[in-house]
């Protein structure tokens, strides 16, 4: 059975607690998980409509007995129904409490789950729904069901019961009155129902040109070094004002739609008022019901004027609240690429690793094929090959961070397919080539992949790491030290920095098996010498895959694999492969010739 993740904050980290039921993702699903609030809050607004009721029918005591020259029962019905009044108040705000509070309950699980399912994803996922569309959905769409199942649920549960208790008084007093109070009823429903698709299927438009917008500022920002370096200013601008004037047309129409629902209703609702006014007064006149009779009805009446003419707003929420919910789904139901496997956790990883007649395409471009190897546990092994060899695709799937096919890698004779994923991705770290920086201090950054990120005894590991990695006297030269902030990505970094920032996070986890994807490539020769040190010294305690193109760094370890067009070419030591003459000699050549150049 699939789990459902609620999160909690722990010393600052974002936690996971796993429950054996499986999260609702349908708006009914929601609404049972907190069966409990809605039901106390659905109590409490029958109680304030109930008081209400009693209320208007002590108007009418009251009115008739001052009438009647009744002046005690007058004074004491009035007395009655100012206290009702203020018990009245204090349950409508205690039911609104409950009610939005339990909206913002939901809220806090489903945003949860949205962290926990972008997760779960897969590229494919990623390929298909931009990053600005993801931030939109994650902010305007769950604000919209926020207040779908706060405000929302609250007015449509409210509504009906002020139907019943206001229609139960008006015809007691007379049903003449209420047939007539109620002509425009019909009328209101049909307007509700098509103002209510009309702003559905507008909303839902708005939001996705909302979400396109976002991915077009996110995508500027992100990338506002190189629209600066390439003087792209102008292009940017132009493709950010077709977005925006996308938006805004779609924004207007929405607009428009509900500029008219509200002033079409409440012309309705008035002329419903102003018949049952002179009807009223008319029976009043002619001795058919009394001025207390005539009050009360109209306090009840009243009563349903608010949600008769929030019926078109209460419409244009639930919309705009299906709308965004339905896209929030489309994340939440998306098909992962990685599960789980059947087999528990590993009581203990060796680091054995064993790739066998690995093929790998993405569509119809294969990018690995029949690719086969053997790691020794603590043994060292280089991958090797020119741009676009396949060396970064197999890095990904040594961790299972893409599709890895069945039968393909193993980790200490066991398939990594049929492990969960939590223990592979623990037991092999990955460092990519493209090191990632979250907006936060260096040592955080270090410290990442840690349980404990604050605990004794991590900053000096912290400090141990980052001089591994031959970057600590530079972040120590940094304004705060280890405490900068690097921005956005890392952009307070140099790329070379970056990746030894990345570096120095790989070596301070310490997995069973290390998986470096060229983690030298923005080093100078005598910072790559110090880092491989560090390397090969951390290689002893782990078994090591370096992914480099860099023969220099390829021969301190104790293979070579050669990749060329995905497939494996050659394989042995350093020395016996440039004995043998073929294509990692030759790439061995290239770079010598390389760096003899002036």
């Amino acid at each position: 059975m699939a789990r459902r993740k609620a999160f909690v904050l722990t010393r600052g980290r974002l936690t996971s607690m796993s429950h054996r039921a499986r999260f609702p993702t349908t708006l009914r699903g929601q609404l049972r998980q907190h069966a409990g609030s809605y039901a106390l809050g659905a109590a409490l607004l029958l109680a304030q409509q109930s008081l209400m009721f009693w209320r208007d029918w002590l108007f009418k005591t009251g009115i008739d007995a001052a009438g009647a020259a009744r002046g005690d029962a007058a004074v004491h019905a009035g007395a009655v129904a100012m206290a009702v009044i203020v018990v009245a108040a204090g349950v409508r705000v205690a039911s609104r409490v409950v009610m939005f509070n339990a909206g913002r309950r939901v809220e806090y699980e489903l945003r949860g789950e949205l962290l926990a399912s972008l997760h779960r994803l897969g590229p494919s996922f990623f390929r298909k729904i931009p990053t600005g569309d993801i931030l939109s959905r994650a902010t305007n769409d769950l604000t919209q069901v926020r207040l779908l199942l706060g405000f929302g649920v609250l007015n449509v549960i409210n509504t009906a019961f002020a139907l019943v208790s206001a229609l139960s008084l008006m015809v007691g007093v007379s049903w003449r009155l209420t047939l007539a109070s109620l002509v425009g009823g019909p009328v209101l429903v049909v307007l509700t129902r098509w103002f209510s698709k009309q702003v559905f299927g507008r909303t839902r438009e708005n939001q996705e040109a909302l979400g396109q917008l976002s991915d077009r500022v996110q995508a500027s920002l992100a990338g506002v070094r190189v629209v600066r370096s390439l003087s792209l200013e102008d292009a940017e601008r132009a493709s950010f004002d077709a977005a925006s004037a996308a938006y805004l047309v779609k924004s207007l129409r929405l607009a428009q739609i509900r500029g008219l629902m509200f002033p079409i209703m409440g012309v309705v609702s008035a002329l419903g008022l102003l018949g049952t006014t002179l009807y009223g007064s008319r029976l009043v006149a002619r001795g058919d019901i009394t001025q207390g009779d005539f009050i009360a009805f109209w306090a009840a009446f009243s009563r349903l004027v608010w949600p008769l003419l929030a019926l078109g707003f209460v419409a244009a929420i639930v919309a705009r609240g299906k709308a965004g919910h339905d896209r929030l789904r489309a994340i939440y139901e998306a098909e992962a690429d990685v599960v789980d496997g059947p087999l528990p956790a590993p009581a203990r990883v060796d680091g054995a690793l064993r790739v066998t007649s690995l093929t790998y395409a993405v569509g119809d471009a294969p990018l690995l094929r029949d690719v086969s190897f053997e790691v020794p546990a603590g043994a060292s092994l280089a991958i090797v090959g020119r741009t676009g060899s396949g060396k970064s695709v197999l890095a990904s799937l040594l961790p299972r961070l893409s599709t890895t096919p069945r039968g393909a890698v193993y980790l200490d004779g066991v398939d990594v397919v049929d492990l969960p994923l939590a223990s592979v991705r623990r037991a092999i770290g990955y460092a990519q080539q493209d090191a990632f920086l979250f907006s936060t201090t260096v040592a955080r950054n270090i410290a990442l992949s840690l349980d404990e990120p604050e605990a004794d005894g991590v900053d000096a590991r912290v400090r141990q790491a980052a001089d591994d990695a031959g970057v600590r006297a530079e972040i120590e030269a940094l304004p705060d030290g280890f405490a900068t902030v690097v921005g956005e990505r890392g952009v307070q970094l140099s790329g070379g920095q970056r990746q030894r920032v990345a570096l120095a996070r790989a070596f301070l986890r310490e997995p069973a098996v290390l998986v470096l994807d060229d983690p030298l490539s923005a080093v100078d020769a005598k910072t790559e010498a110090r880092i491989l040190d560090a390397i090969l010294e951390r290689a002893r305690r782990c078994t090591l895959v370096l992914i480099t193109h860099r023969v220099s760094a390829a021969a301190r370890c104790d293979r070579v694999v050669v990749l060329d067009h995905g497939a494996v070419r050659e394989a042995g030591t350093h020395a016996e492969l440039l004995a043998a003459g073929g294509v990692y000699a030759a790439i061995a050549a290239e770079q010598a010739r390389g760096e003899g150049e002036p």
